[in-house]
């Protein structure tokens, strides 16, 4: 018997990752496009109606309020999601809401002063000025470390090894919008998983005109079958005399957001009245912004990969994060109820329709300003269940973390030093983030509960966020423990030509501004 040769069970590792029908700079033909923006925008919905409809009823808001919430989320969304692409990381990456600002925001809409406010529609307003201000004055730490180029520096302790745990976890730990949300409707959310998958993979191969039509638009497809037996079963009487709980979750007639919205209506800044401003509100929130900056850190490493692309250099990463704090400052002006991070589900997107086409994310970005100044146009989409979204979420989620545990191939994985960094930071990162989700589910307060509101509301949310606490302890570890022998083993001589926009030569074509603007901002 011949022996096995190494190249026989092993895999060379690849900078870029291969089997993309199209890249950053390659684009479909223009209907393709559209249809794909608009399947990006679609799948924005999810959380741009998740965030509105769990904050604006503890803040005594109506069912109106929150159409207006919603309407200007996506808005700012699609301003961000277009400065980002152009001027930021120029990676193609929807900027939608973070789930990371809930905590602090959950604290401000508990604040004593705010709470005992017997009007509703007062408290409503006073809490939404609140937030705003808290958003307004926390953005300027993004704005702060992008645009000074301090993240960059920072981005200088991350190596191959570092950076799995905190992109696995970026899908990973999302895993409470995923199948917990899926069982509170079984019946449609079950189908939509499996012809989800079915769809996107074991049909990837039917072609009309030699376009994979099922694979490439698996997601509006398998939507628009599954909301429309959602609503015969809403219409036959299906959900009658179920419980309240399953009604919410099930039927496609229980958001009130048509019957609510305006024909037209145009956000703009200011709208909710002039911001208030606290220092406690606004350290708490400050954490958010971090954990948002961690997150996206993350995702547009996941991206970049997906859109097959090169790492971004570090002075390219901290540029998109000074541009992310911008969209959290316009976020505090519209009054959206949410900072502004990647959308970690559009991303998992571009790997499953296997299309990294920059143009699509911008036709995207299109489709959220213009559905959300047309109210009721808007709103129907936006009245699709959420478990059909978190269906979805389970498998582009899970597909966003095996992008970072492929970074494991820049690594050497038979040393111990790496294996006890990997295992411990992903196992906390799971595991601390739990610890305080459940100790608030029964104590109704986070573990950190002292005198002093922010202090607490930011270790909170610190501790709420999965990415976060692995990129501390795997940094951490990483640049510690036995460190000078192990560069190789880290992945450092691969990541290191990265680091610069002129270490290699595909930088340009990936992240080179547009309109010729290197010529006033020189990369470096």
């Amino acid at each position: 018997m011949a022996a096995t040769k190494v190249e026989d069970i092993s895999y060379p590792p690849m900078d870029q990752l291969q089997g993309l029908e199209y890249c950053i700079d390659s684009n479909p033909s223009w209907v393709e496009t559209i249809v794909l923006g608009f399947q990006h925008y679609i799948l924005a919905l999810g959380t741009a109606v998740m965030i509105p409809t769990l904050l604006v009823p503890l803040m005594g808001g109506t069912d109106g309020d929150k159409v207006r919430v919603v309407q200007t989320l996506l808005f700012v969304e699609g301003i961000n999601t277009l400065v980002q692409t152009l001027f930021g990381t120029r990676l193609p990456t929807v900027i939608g809401g973070s789930y990371a600002f809930m905590v602090p925001i959950m604290s401000i809409i508990h604040d004593p002063s705010l709470a005992m406010i017997q009007d509703p529609e007062l408290r409503f307003l006073s809490t939404m000025r609140a937030v705003q201000g808290a958003l307004i004055v926390a953005s300027s730490i993004q704005i702060i470390l992008g645009f000074s180029q301090i993240w960059a520096i920072c981005s200088r302790f991350f190596s191959p090894l570092g950076m799995v745990p905190v992109i696995a976890l970026v899908g990973f730990g999302l895993f409470d919008r995923g199948f917990l949300v899926v069982g509170s409707c079984v019946e449609i959310g079950i189908p939509m998983l499996i012809l989800f998958i079915a769809l996107s993979q074991y049909l990837k191969n039917f072609q009309i005109r030699q376009v994979p039509l099922l694979e490439r638009f698996a997601l509006l497809i398998a939507t628009t079958v599954i909301w429309a037996y959602a609503v015969l079963l809403t219409a036959g009487g299906a959900y009658k005399n179920r419980p309240e709980i399953t009604q919410r979750s099930c039927r496609t007639d229980r958001a009130n957001l048509i019957s609510t919205a305006p024909w037209i209506k145009i956000p703009y800044p200011l709208q909710w009245g002039a911001p208030t401003f606290d220092a406690g509100h606004a350290f708490g929130m400050m954490a958010a912004v971090l954990v948002s900056l961690v997150e996206s850190t993350g995702a547009y490493k996941a991206a970049s990969r997906l859109a097959s692309a090169t790492p971004p250099p570090a002075h390219v990463l901290s540029r998109g994060i000074g541009w992310q704090g911008i969209g959290i400052l316009l976020s505090g002006l519209f009054g959206t109820l949410s900072g502004s991070t990647v959308s970690v589900e559009n991303v998992g997107l571009l790997g499953s329709n296997r299309i990294g086409s920059r143009r699509v994310i911008h036709v995207s970005a299109g489709f959220m300003i213009f559905f959300s100044m047309l109210g009721k146009f808007g709103a129907l989409f936006a009245s699709i269940p959420i478990p059909i979204f978190a269906a979805v979420y389970c498998v582009l989620f899970g597909l966003v973390a095996s992008v970072g545990l492929s970074f494991l191939q820049f690594t050497n994985m038979n040393s111990m030093r790496n294996l006890f960094i990997t295992g411990v930071a992903l196992f906390l990162g799971l595991s601390i983030p739990e610890y305080f989700r459940e100790y608030t589910i029964m104590a109704h307060r986070g573990p950190a509960h002292t005198r002093a509101g922010w202090f607490n509301d930011f270790l909170n949310t610190i501790f709420f966020s999965s990415p976060t606490v692995a990129l501390i302890v795997a940094v951490f570890l990483d640049n510690t423990l036995d460190y000078k022998d192990s560069a190789k083993d880290r992945g450092m001589p691969w990541w290191a030509k990265f680091r610069t926009f002129k270490g290699d030569s595909r930088n340009e074509e990936f992240y080179t501004l547009p309109f010729n603007l290197n010529r006033f901002f020189p990369p470096s």
